[in-house]
């Protein structure tokens, strides 16, 4: 798949070709529903390309960034979904001809799967790529293997307080970058 430019991202049309048949499978994955899907998948190359002046060629794909917007709006489309009363199976007129609304709040709105997982992982990976390498270093010995403080600074030989500072001064700028990246922190 050829990579897209900050020249491309301003063609819409050959954004949604590159992306737009995965996009979509990834949002029927989500939201489990094909005009919903569809819906979703309008409003991530929307929110993409009203947005496509906020995106840095350097810092990640654009399918990346696809991605997490479309995760966003499928959320987004699900939470206003359980909110809003549904037509039954029976339809408008009911089994028994009377009009019949249910409030459908049980469906995969709270679910995650392993999609969710996978995109987490890329979202994470491509926010630790953007921190410099001794805050990385620290993050991932401390939260991702759970070693002590200590044990990593004796490691490395410097103080213990170094590298609390390099995991907090890194943790913040992680949740910077994965908010550059569309991802609600």
């Amino acid at each position: 798949m050829p990579a897209v430019t900050a020249a491309g991202i301003d063609d819409l049309r050959v954004l949604y070709d590159l992306h737009g048949a995965e996009i979509f499978r990834f949002c029927s994955r989500l939201v489990g529903d094909r005009g919903l899907a569809e819906e979703a998948v309008q409003e991530t190359f929307l929110r993409a390309w009203r947005a496509r002046d906020r995106w840095e060629e350097n810092l990640g794909s654009v399918r990346t960034w696809l991605y997490s917007i479309a995760r966003n709006v499928s959320i987004d489309l699900l939470r206003a979904r359980s909110v809003r009363p549904q037509l039954n199976r029976f339809g408008a007129g009911g089994h028994n001809g009377r009009a019949e609304h249910t409030l459908d709040v049980t469906g995969p709105a709270g679910a995650r799967d392993a999609y969710d997982d996978l995109l987490d992982g890329w979202m994470l990976e491509e926010g630790l790529r953007r921190l410099r390498d001794e805050q990385r270093h620290a993050i991932v010995e401390t939260y991702v293997k759970g070693r002590p403080y200590g044990e990593v600074a004796k490691e490395l030989g410097v103080p213990d307080g170094t590298i609390r500072t390099r995991v907090f001064y890194g943790l913040k700028a992680l949740r910077l970058a994965l908010e550059e990246m569309g991802w609600n922190v």
